[in-house]
């Protein structure tokens, strides 16, 4: 009688928890692409000033030698493109995703300082559509079950036997 209700409060718990996924998964897309938009100023920027000045990204970054400041801006833009390369394509991917195909691909939500914000603007709230009630449905089934699985083999050693 303990493992059940343990196994129902944990899925339960499990449960609230991933009916908030769609909502969460939604946010993060639109902070994805405000982050994105924000690092295409600073790439389309960055383009123009090298082809004003004659010159492609890789020779404008080729360039950049010389002093420490020099060195260190150049190391900013590469980073800088890096990132902005890998949000442009887990935004393409998440923007073309439902939120059952967003599940699947969590691990697209890789950007920290993006679900960072996310996560500290984010309000729990009832999850009244399809997506959130079936988030909170299989979250209760599979929390119920892994803690009932848990509880059921730690136990396990010391349950108690029937007649012989």
């Amino acid at each position: 009688m303990i493992i059940r209700t343990l196994a129902l409060a944990a899925g339960l718990m499990t449960g609230l928890f991933a009916s908030q996924f769609p909502e969460f998964s939604q946010q993060y897309v639109q902070r994805l692409g405000g982050a994105v938009d924000a690092l295409q100023e600073v790439v389309e920027d960055f383009d123009a000033s090298a082809k004003a000045s004659g010159l492609s990204r890789h020779a404008a970054l080729k360039e950049m030698h010389g002093t420490g400041f020099l060195e260190s801006r150049r190391a900013d833009m590469i980073s800088t493109f890096a990132r902005y390369e890998r949000l442009r394509a887990d935004l393409d991917a998440l923007q073309q995703a439902g939120p059952f195909i967003r599940a699947s691909l969590a691990p697209r939500f890789r950007d920290n300082e993006v679900a960072r914000a996310t996560f500290d603007a984010f309000r729990p709230a009832l999850p009244l559509t399809f997506e959130g009630i079936s988030f909170a449905l299989l979250g209760l089934v599979l929390g119920a079950a892994l803690v009932w699985a848990a509880l059921r083999l730690l136990l396990w050693p010391v349950r108690r036997r029937g007649p012989a």
